[in-house]
């Protein structure tokens, strides 16, 4: 025995020591540029490493000959062999897969740039596919896409003039941060008509964070995070146009336009979408609004270096919406038929950027926007005009530390409100100043873990000192299985000024008192994911998420006897957890897409019925998208419901909301989009009525479900 267990050692010693350790340096064949996160594995389909910020990675082979595979998305595979011993360090460079490119791989709200599939803060793309694909069939904003994402609500809060806020598991919409290109512009009084006023045309991605990322963009981020990423030129001359019109009296023109040569580069996109009032329900409303927007957006860049972007730009938007009594709108009204309600906006919005890249790949990024919101508010019983200026500024730094990075920066934020008129309104002024420093350090440990801890420090000018830390552990298991778990801190100070479920009269909000305290929240998740690729073109992914928010001192819009809308903070917290479900399944030319989300969100400091209201427990959705030779692209896409509890406690009926379209392309550089949404009309009108009260002065219900009832849509895009 004691012989016995001498050669088993000595064998075993004999095979750690036939172990040799070889560096591998992965870089983009075309740009020469090191490429982080490219998954390793071996002939077995055993995962080895995970290449670092640098492009690089170590792994320790047996001698003999090696069977290597290296896996990225955007890049075709590389499959190689090597014999040891002899080598020590391998160069490998990858091939950009042409057809992979429009499927985002790199995300920048992480700050770090990392491979999204490896981050330790789980972010959801929608890239261009999907933004080309909704460019022909919702042309005129985001809302729409927004709102297939799983655990995402888009919440209609006007059925006059059609604004709608976004919610991200299952909390309200003020606790959404949306940002264009990382720098917050849609918030407060200038969050009006925000993602209505956003084409997908002008985007390359979107990028969602679902739960807390305040640590790295500020307080607000509580719910989550949209971050709406502009396109950059390219190299090739870009030319899209698009145009549309529904059955619903919705017509767009949209188009962009981009080119850069060694030194110069620019992007231009202009769009109009117009609308005619429909009244769907016949009940003497408009349940669309007359419309006008215009939205033009040039930018300039200028490359000095191969190591050094400077970009400068404009963004202005025209917004020109009344709705109310069609009689009004028809300009046939009378002393019965008065009603109505127009909003007219402008926003005007200048923005910088600097990107330098340093000695060992160290990136700083100077970035900041000026915006100027402007909004008038015309109704039957009222008039408003109100003006916000926003400005925002960061530098940041991102240093890669070997295997490790770190990102540090600084950010000045604020806005000012004033109401010009009339001087009758009881808030005339709102303002908000904040300085914020933040960190964030990646640890990634043997190759399969990687951890995150980082911390903000913000200072307001009327709140005072917050700080919010944030950590996150991503650990992959093997080639096809990974989780992900992580904890983050927001605040909120107190905006009456803030998106709401329901669109309050401006005329009747009060100013802040000092009673009123900020909000804290603490946001908790956790998911799963399983991943298979085979070879005969099918992949199978799987998402499974747990959430949980918890927002301290809850500040809630409290409407007295007089009208007056006053803030005060809630004695008990509201509370949202639920899980999340996502599939995808790729065959051949066939995808399909299953999720479901469980929502379970409570104003705990009710006596009674504590659910959020407007907020569906259940919801599932599907896609089935069927490509054939690239010429014919069929869709089918269908969600459901839950019921919902209204604001006196009753509970709406579930629905199904059922969308179909089909996609001939004709040669290289046009498509025909045919397009039909909500196919089973269901409509809010067809269980109550919309509004109480008198078609002269209609006091309108919270909105449940869509009220424009069935669109079909046919557009022409024009591609170079």
């Amino acid at each position: 025995m004691k012989l016995y267990l001498i050669m088993l050692c000595t064998i075993c010693s004999l095979a750690v020591y036939a172990q040799e350790k070889i560096t591998i340096q992965i870089t983009d064949r075309q740009t020469k540029q090191a490429l982080p996160f490219v998954t390793i594995i071996n002939g077995s389909n055993t995962f080895l490493a995970t290449s670092d910020s640098l492009g690089q990675a170590s792994v320790s082979l047996p001698d003999g000959m090696n069977k290597l595979s290296f896996i990225m998305t955007g890049y075709i595979r590389l499959d190689t062999a090597i014999t040891l011993p002899g080598i020590t360090l391998l160069s490998v460079s990858l091939e950009p897969d042409a057809e992979a490119l429009d499927e985002v791989v790199i995300v920048t709200s992480t700050r770090n740039n990392q491979n999204i599939e490896n981050s330790p803060l789980k972010v959801e793309v929608l890239g261009a596919t999907e933004l080309g694909e909704e460019a022909g069939i919702k042309p005129g904003n985001i809302a729409s896409i927004l709102g297939d994402v799983s655990g995402v609500q888009i919440q209609q809060s006007s059925a006059t003039s059609g604004n709608s806020n976004v919610r991200i598991q299952g909390l309200d919409g003020r606790y959404t941060q949306i940002l264009r290109d990382g720098m917050p512009l849609y918030d407060g009084f200038s969050g009006g008509f925000g993602i209505l006023t956003v084409p997908p045309l002008d985007l390359k991605q979107i990028e969602l964070i679902k739960g807390s990322a305040s640590t790295l963009y500020g307080g607000g981020a509580i719910g989550g995070l949209v971050n709406l990423v502009s396109k950059r030129p390219t190299f090739k001359q870009s030319v899209d146009a698009i145009i549309n019109y529904t059955t619903l009296k919705e017509y767009n023109t949209n188009l962009y336009l981009a080119k850069r040569n060694n030194k110069i580069g620019y992007t231009m996109f202009t769009g109009y979408t117009g609308q005619k009032a429909v009244d769907v329900n016949n009940d003497g409303l408009s349940d669309v609004p007359n419309m006008g927007s215009l939205l033009i957006h040039p930018r300039m860049f200028y490359y000095p270096s191969d190591k050094t972007v400077i970009s400068l730009g404009y963004s202005g938007s025209f917004d020109d919406r009344k709705g109310g009594d069609m009689r009004v709108l028809q300009n046939d009204g009378d002393s019965l038929h008065k009603y109505y309600e127009q909003n007219t906006s402008q926003r005007h919005t200048g923005e910088y950027l600097v990107e330098q890249y340093m000695g060992n790949e160290i990136k700083l990024t100077v970035k900041g926007n000026l915006s100027n919101f402007n909004r008038i508010v015309n109704s039957s019983s009222y008039s408003l005009e109100g003006n916000q200026t926003s400005y925002f500024n960061e530098a940041s730094v991102l240093v890669p530390m070997g295997r490790n990075d770190l990102v540090t920066g600084i950010t000045v934020v604020g806005d000012d409100y004033i109401a010009t008129k009339p001087d009758t309104a009881l808030l005339k002024s709102y303002s908000n100043f904040t300085i914020g420093a933040f960190g964030q350090y990646s640890l990634h440990i043997r190759e399969r873990t990687t951890v995150e801890a980082g911390l903000r420090t913000d200072w307001h000018r009327t709140y005072g000192l917050f700080a919010l830390p944030r950590v996150a552990v991503f650990h992959r298991f093997s080639e096809h299985w990974a989780a992900r778990a992580g904890f983050g801190m927001g605040y909120k100070v107190p905006n009456p000024l803030v998106q709401q479920n329901i669109d309050y009269n401006p005329m009747y909000l009060l100013p802040v008192t000092t009673s009123v305290k900020r909000e804290m929240a603490y946001g908790y998740n956790a998911e799963a994911n399983y991943k298979k690729e085979w070879d005969n073109g099918i992949s199978l992914f799987v998402n499974q998420a747990f959430f949980l928010t918890q927002v301290e001192r809850p500040i809630i819009f409290q409407q007295a006897a007089n009208a007056t809308i006053s803030l005060i903070n809630a004695s008990s917290p509201v509370v949202s957890k639920g899980s999340d479900t996502y599939v995808k399944l790729e065959l051949h030319h066939w995808e399909l897409y299953l999720g479901y989300t469980l929502t379970d969100a409570r104003n705990t400091y009710l006596p009674a019925n504590t659910f959020v209201p407007l907020t569906p427990r259940h919801r599932g959705a599907f896609v089935v998208v069927k490509e054939i030779e690239k010429k014919w692209r069929f869709g089918l896409e269908g969600s459901y419901f839950g019921n919902q509890y209204r604001y006196d406690a009753t509970t709406t009926p579930g629905y199904f909301f059922i969308a179909a379209m089909v996609q001939r392309n004709i040669g290289k550089h046009i498509a025909v989009v045919l397009n039909g949404e909500n196919l089973l009309d269901y409509r809010m009108s067809r269980v109550e009525s919309l509004y109480n009260g008198s078609i002269t002065n209609p006091a309108f219900k919270p909105l449940w479900a869509p009220i424009d009832g069935r669109v079909i849509n046919i557009s022409l895009r024009w591609k170079l």
